[in-house]
């Protein structure tokens, strides 16, 4: 497997980090109506992340959810539903930073913390009785952890979804103004999103809106053709753009979640 450490040190730029991560901090008792259970992660330097649990049913297909830049775990309180009415779990994880994590963000971390939260995922429903099948799931930034979950535990996983994701980091640079960073860098692989999902092999979906103007959907089309899965699908919706894919194309988003995951 390639190192890809070494990429994320230029990643971790306080100019990189004030444009990728926009980190709110909340707290939240657990929602009765949505019997949501609140769960820390404790990471080796002693920083813990929160995630909230949506349950559904036992045997349903879990979801590990890795959410956008602008997000926490608390927006899926309106989501969730959506999931649970189809008998899917969902397993939300925040950063550093937001909701009711400690520390601050940045890309190293992200990363690193995604593989504790994967170990804690597995021994939760473990703990809980959730026998389902598996799956990991990013939205936008969120592509990254998933992704990075997908490349080294795709034996555990039955399953990758990517949601408005990005794929070539050189790209990622020039949307966000920081590529004068990087001009002695002939390849700046990042997160290494368009290199890792060559490698991943299991059932893969990519969904993306068709008029995104944050990440293009050339960027979901490239994930797609990388993809080193011989069993990958792809939505791409019509007229929605990046914050606005789950309401004008609700319904064809959820059926293809719920029939990948069956």
């Amino acid at each position: 497997m390639i190192d890809f450490d070494k990429g994320l040190e230029r990643w971790d730029h306080p100019e990189i980090v004030s444009r990728l991560f926009f980190p709110r901090r909340e707290f939240s008792g657990e929602p009765n109506h949505l019997k949501a259970k609140n769960y820390f992660v404790e990471m080796d330097d002693g920083i813990a992340i929160g995630c909230r649990f949506y349950p559904a049913q036992s045997n349903g297909p879990n979801i590990l959810y890795f959410h956008g830049n602008g997000e926490t775990v608390f927006d899926y309180d309106y989501i969730a539903p959506l999931y649970q009415k189809r008998a899917i779990n969902l397993f939300v994880a925040d950063y550093r930073g937001y909701g009711m994590s400690d520390g601050s963000p940045s890309s190293g971390s992200m990363i690193r913390d995604a593989h504790c939260i994967f170990h804690s995922f597995i021994d939760f429903l473990h703990d809980m009785n959730f026998s389902g099948n598996l799956f990991v799931m990013g939205r936008s930034l969120g592509s990254a952890p998933a992704i990075e979950v997908a490349y080294h535990y795709q034996q555990q996983l039955n399953g990758l979804i990517i949601e408005s994701g990005f794929a070539s980091g050189r790209n990622q640079l020039m949307r966000l103004g920081m590529s004068h960073l990087f001009r002695d860098v002939q390849d700046p692989i990042g997160f290494g999103n368009h290199l890792k999902i060559k490698e991943v092999t299991i059932p893969t979906l990519i969904i993306h809106g068709d008029e995104d103007d944050i990440i293009p959907v050339t960027e979901g089309r490239m994930l797609y053709d990388l993809s080193g899965s011989q069993e990958k699908y792809s939505l791409y919706i019509p007229h929605a753009g990046h914050n606005d894919i789950m309401i004008i194309g609700l319904d064809m988003y959820m059926k293809s979640i719920a029939k990948f995951t069956e």
